[in-house]
Protein backbone atom coordinates (compact mmCIF):
# COMPACT_ATOMS: atom_id res chain seq x y z
CA UNK A 1 0.00 0.00 0.00
CA UNK A 2 1.40 3.39 -0.81
CA UNK A 3 0.85 6.12 1.63
CA UNK A 4 0.37 9.79 1.11
CA UNK A 5 2.69 11.27 3.32
CA UNK A 6 1.89 15.04 3.13
CA UNK A 7 -1.75 14.06 3.78
CA UNK A 8 -0.51 12.34 6.87
CA UNK A 9 2.00 15.01 7.84
CA UNK A 10 -0.95 17.65 7.19
CA UNK A 11 -2.93 15.33 10.21
CA UNK A 12 -0.19 15.12 12.72
CA UNK A 13 -0.02 19.12 12.25
CA UNK A 14 -3.81 19.39 12.70
CA UNK A 15 -3.31 17.46 16.26
CA UNK A 16 -5.02 14.32 15.28
CA UNK A 17 -2.90 10.67 15.45
CA UNK A 18 -3.54 7.54 13.86
CA UNK A 19 -4.08 4.19 15.02
CA UNK A 20 -4.99 0.84 13.54
CA UNK A 21 -8.45 0.58 13.06
CA UNK A 22 -10.03 -2.44 16.10
CA UNK A 23 -12.23 -4.18 13.72
CA UNK A 24 -9.64 -4.20 10.51
CA UNK A 25 -6.16 -4.22 11.16
CA UNK A 26 -5.23 -2.93 7.35
CA UNK A 27 -7.12 0.05 7.79
CA UNK A 28 -6.34 2.92 9.99
CA UNK A 29 -8.18 5.75 11.52
CA UNK A 30 -7.55 9.36 12.69
CA UNK A 31 -8.38 9.93 16.60
CA UNK A 32 -8.10 13.48 18.70
CA UNK A 33 -8.57 14.51 21.95
CA UNK A 34 -10.59 16.61 24.43
CA UNK A 35 -7.73 17.17 25.96
CA UNK A 36 -3.71 16.43 25.02
CA UNK A 37 -0.88 14.94 27.17
CA UNK A 38 2.04 17.18 27.06
CA UNK A 39 5.77 16.70 28.56
CA UNK A 40 7.02 19.51 29.82
CA UNK A 41 10.50 20.73 28.41
CA UNK A 42 11.11 23.43 31.29
CA UNK A 43 11.76 23.02 34.31
CA UNK A 44 8.06 21.22 35.71
CA UNK A 45 9.98 18.22 33.90
CA UNK A 46 11.07 15.63 36.32
CA UNK A 47 11.59 12.05 37.11
CA UNK A 48 12.12 9.79 40.13
CA UNK A 49 15.30 9.71 42.45
CA UNK A 50 16.22 5.99 41.90
CA UNK A 51 16.60 6.81 38.24
CA UNK A 52 18.53 9.72 38.55
CA UNK A 53 21.02 7.08 40.37
CA UNK A 54 20.48 4.73 37.15
CA UNK A 55 21.73 7.79 35.09
CA UNK A 56 25.06 8.74 37.07
CA UNK A 57 25.47 4.59 36.79
CA UNK A 58 25.73 5.40 33.07
CA UNK A 59 24.77 2.09 32.14
CA UNK A 60 22.90 2.82 28.94
CA UNK A 61 23.97 4.95 25.84
CA UNK A 62 21.55 6.83 23.51
CA UNK A 63 20.98 6.90 19.72
CA UNK A 64 18.66 8.25 17.19
CA UNK A 65 17.44 5.96 14.52
CA UNK A 66 20.24 3.36 14.62
CA UNK A 67 17.50 0.49 15.05
CA UNK A 68 14.58 2.28 14.01
CA UNK A 69 12.54 -1.18 12.64
CA UNK A 70 13.84 -2.54 16.35
CA UNK A 71 12.33 0.45 18.13
CA UNK A 72 8.74 0.00 15.91
CA UNK A 73 8.76 -3.74 16.45
CA UNK A 74 9.50 -3.44 19.93
CA UNK A 75 6.94 -0.46 20.38
CA UNK A 76 4.48 -3.01 18.86
CA UNK A 77 4.77 -6.39 20.53
CA UNK A 78 2.46 -6.44 23.17
CA UNK A 79 -0.26 -8.65 23.79
CA UNK A 80 -2.95 -5.91 22.28
CA UNK A 81 -1.58 -3.12 20.09
CA UNK A 82 -2.72 -0.25 17.90
CA UNK A 83 0.22 -0.69 15.74
CA UNK A 84 -1.06 -3.09 13.09
CA UNK A 85 1.55 -3.91 10.28
CA UNK A 86 -0.05 -1.44 8.06
CA UNK A 87 0.95 1.59 10.63
CA UNK A 88 4.11 0.55 10.92
CA UNK A 89 4.86 0.13 7.08
CA UNK A 90 3.39 3.71 7.46
CA UNK A 91 6.24 4.39 10.03
CA UNK A 92 8.79 2.89 7.79
CA UNK A 93 7.80 4.80 5.11
CA UNK A 94 7.67 8.29 7.50
CA UNK A 95 11.26 7.38 8.85
CA UNK A 96 12.45 6.99 4.83
CA UNK A 97 10.94 10.32 4.35
CA UNK A 98 12.60 11.92 7.26
CA UNK A 99 9.93 12.33 9.95
CA UNK A 100 9.74 9.54 12.06
CA UNK A 101 12.51 8.77 14.56
CA UNK A 102 13.89 6.20 17.13
CA UNK A 103 15.11 7.70 20.48
CA UNK A 104 16.77 4.68 21.38
CA UNK A 105 18.91 3.37 24.32
CA UNK A 106 21.39 0.68 24.46
CA UNK A 107 23.28 -1.31 26.65
CA UNK A 108 26.43 -2.60 25.02
CA UNK A 109 24.95 -3.84 21.41
CA UNK A 110 21.56 -4.65 22.74
CA UNK A 111 18.73 -2.08 22.17
CA UNK A 112 17.40 -1.52 25.52
CA UNK A 113 14.73 0.54 25.04
CA UNK A 114 13.26 3.10 22.70
CA UNK A 115 10.35 6.15 21.84
CA UNK A 116 9.23 6.28 18.31
CA UNK A 117 7.84 9.64 17.43
CA UNK A 118 7.16 12.57 14.53
CA UNK A 119 9.11 15.51 14.53
CA UNK A 120 7.88 18.22 12.67
CA UNK A 121 9.01 21.66 13.06
CA UNK A 122 9.42 22.34 16.82
CA UNK A 123 6.74 19.76 17.14
CA UNK A 124 8.04 16.05 18.63
CA UNK A 125 5.01 13.50 19.01
CA UNK A 126 5.67 10.81 20.93
CA UNK A 127 3.93 7.69 19.31
CA UNK A 128 4.86 4.96 21.46
CA UNK A 129 7.69 3.45 23.90
CA UNK A 130 8.90 0.74 24.77
CA UNK A 131 11.53 -1.54 26.92
CA UNK A 132 13.41 -4.74 26.94
CA UNK A 133 16.01 -4.05 29.23
CA UNK A 134 14.54 -2.64 32.88
CA UNK A 135 15.04 1.30 33.01
CA UNK A 136 15.68 1.48 29.07
CA UNK A 137 12.56 3.51 28.31
CA UNK A 138 12.90 5.53 31.33
CA UNK A 139 16.10 6.73 30.50
CA UNK A 140 15.31 7.43 26.74
CA UNK A 141 12.80 9.67 27.96
CA UNK A 142 15.10 11.78 30.23
CA UNK A 143 17.40 11.74 27.34
CA UNK A 144 15.38 12.81 24.58
CA UNK A 145 13.98 15.44 26.79
CA UNK A 146 17.14 16.98 26.96
CA UNK A 147 17.58 16.49 23.35
CA UNK A 148 14.72 17.94 22.54
CA UNK A 149 15.75 21.11 24.85
CA UNK A 150 19.09 21.36 22.50
CA UNK A 151 17.36 21.39 19.86
CA UNK A 152 15.29 23.93 20.82
CA UNK A 153 11.77 21.94 20.18
CA UNK A 154 8.75 23.87 22.15
CA UNK A 155 6.53 21.37 21.86
CA UNK A 156 6.66 17.20 23.10
CA UNK A 157 3.26 16.18 22.54
CA UNK A 158 2.09 12.67 24.39
CA UNK A 159 -1.01 12.66 23.07
CA UNK A 160 -3.05 10.85 26.01
CA UNK A 161 -2.24 10.45 29.59
CA UNK A 162 -1.09 7.65 31.36
CA UNK A 163 0.84 7.11 34.99
CA UNK A 164 3.86 6.08 33.60
CA UNK A 165 4.14 9.83 31.93
CA UNK A 166 2.78 11.42 34.80
CA UNK A 167 5.51 10.38 36.77
CA UNK A 168 7.69 12.81 34.36
CA UNK A 169 5.36 15.54 35.12
CA UNK A 170 3.44 15.57 32.10
CA UNK A 171 0.23 17.29 32.13
CA UNK A 172 -3.19 17.98 30.26
CA UNK A 173 -4.29 20.86 28.58
CA UNK A 174 -7.48 21.95 26.67
CA UNK A 175 -7.63 21.19 22.86
CA UNK A 176 -7.78 25.35 22.86
CA UNK A 177 -4.65 25.63 24.33
CA UNK A 178 -3.02 22.75 22.44
CA UNK A 179 -4.27 24.52 19.01
CA UNK A 180 -1.94 27.49 20.03
CA UNK A 181 1.19 25.80 21.63
CA UNK A 182 0.37 23.25 18.25
CA UNK A 183 1.01 26.66 15.82
CA UNK A 184 3.71 28.03 17.47
CA UNK A 185 5.73 24.45 17.16
CA UNK A 186 4.99 24.07 13.62
CA UNK A 187 6.61 27.74 12.81
CA UNK A 188 9.46 26.85 14.57
CA UNK A 189 12.56 25.03 12.27
CA UNK A 190 14.11 22.33 14.26
CA UNK A 191 16.03 19.48 13.52
CA UNK A 192 16.09 16.39 15.23
CA UNK A 193 18.78 14.06 13.66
Amino acid sequence: MEFDIATIIQGYARGYFLMADEEDEEALQWFGTKERALVPLDDRFRYPRSLQRVLNQNRFSVAINRDFLGVVKGCADRETTWISPLLQRLYLELHRMGWAHSFETWQGDRLAGGILGIAIGGLFIGESMFYRIPDGSKVAMVQLVEHLRSRHFLLFDAQIENPHLNRFGAYTVSMAEYEVLLQKALRRRCYFG
